[in-house]
C-alpha cells in the first residue's frame, strides 16, 4: 500500500544514507522500522500485563511443594 507522510529533514536524510549503506529501498527500511516498532509495543503489553498481575499475586513456590520438590530431586556432589 502507497501512503505519504511527512518526517523531519534530518530524520529523512540519515534514513536516506542507511538505505544508501544497506543497499534496501527507502520503502523496505521504513517497513522494517515500523515492524520493529510495532513489535516492541506488543512485547511492552504483555510486560505491562504481567506487571499487573504480579503486583496482586505472589510468584513463589509454595514452602510445602518447594520441600518436596527438593527432596523429590536428592542431593549431588558437585
Amino acid at each position: 500500500m502507497k501512503t505519504a507522510v511527512s518526517i523531519p529533514d534530518p530524520l529523512f536524510k540519515e534514513a536516506e544514507r542507511l538505505t544508501k549503506r544497506l543497499r534496501i529501498p527507502r520503502s523496505q527500511l521504513y517497513a522494517r522500522a515500523l515492524e520493529a516498532y510495532l513489535q516492541r509495543q506488543r512485547s511492552k503489553g504483555i510486560k505491562e500485563a504481567l506487571d499487573a498481575v504480579y503486583r496482586t499475586e505472589s510468584s513463589e513456590l509454595d514452602p510445602v511443594l518447594a520441600h518436596l520438590q527438593s527432596e523429590a530431586l536428592g542431593r549431588e556432589d558437585w
